[in-house]
């Protein structure tokens, strides 16, 4: 089996190699690491359906591939040519299709155990020290405004809204200092506190130095 996990991790590799703004395949291998953190420190969970639901996660997303059904067929392929069973597939689908944050906004989506760690460790690195480089990283992609004192940021997010444009501060508190709160597991929950707690830090170090105060 592990060189048919080698041949997908080069199918996601080459299909998020132009991809710079923050979901590129260091980003794939960091939610593969953090996963397996969580599934040990949690010692439940299927290894396999969790490892290719975290490699293949971003290769179906609507911020990533300009048509998602065709991206996921070409998963399917994939999968089934490297003697993934159709009952593993299912499983892993059923995660990816559910995971993101945005599709999550207006109703919460029912996740196995496998697809709640996966969901876990994709944020997790959303938030801390790599959270804040992704986060300036997709705002210049997207032709983002830093920070603009006379935005402010918007109490609630829907999935309508989502998509609007915002500064990379307010990302902060309409999504990123809210994530600690939504993770499934403990182990998640514990790492996601020490993050939340040095992105408030930095977000006050730079409000802080914006105003000239120090």
């Amino acid at each position: 089996m592990q060189k048919q996990i080698e041949a997908i991790e080069q199918f996601v590799r080459a299909e998020l190699a132009t991809e710079h703004s923050g979901h590129g395949f260091d980003h794939i291998q960091r939610v593969v690491n953090n996963a397996r953190l969580i599934q040990q420190n949690e010692a439940t969970g299927d290894w396999l359906i969790i490892r290719l639901a975290a490699l293949l996660h971003d290769v179906i997303d609507e911020k990533i591939v300009a048509d998602v059904a065709q991206a996921r067929q070409k998963v399917q392929l994939v999968l089934t040519a490297n003697g993934i069973s159709e009952v593993q597939q299912h499983a892993i689908l059923a995660i990816i299709d559910h995971l993101s944050f945005a599709d999550n906004l207006d109703q919460q989506s029912t996740l196995t155990l496998e697809g709640q760690i996966v969901q876990d460790a994709d944020r997790l690195d959303a938030i801390g020290a790599i959270g804040i480089g992704r986060t300036f990283m997709y705002g210049g992609a997207h032709a983002g405004v830093a920070y603009d004192p006379h935005m402010h940021p918007r109490a609630t997010l829907t999935r309508e809204n989502y998509r609007e444009p915002t500064t990379v501060i307010n990302h902060f508190y309409e999504k990123l200092f809210k994530l600690a709160a939504t993770m499934n597991t403990q182990a998640a929950r514990d790492i996601a506190q020490a993050r939340t707690s040095f992105m408030h830090q930095f977000v006050d170090q730079y409000l802080a130095e914006w105003q000239g105060q120090r």
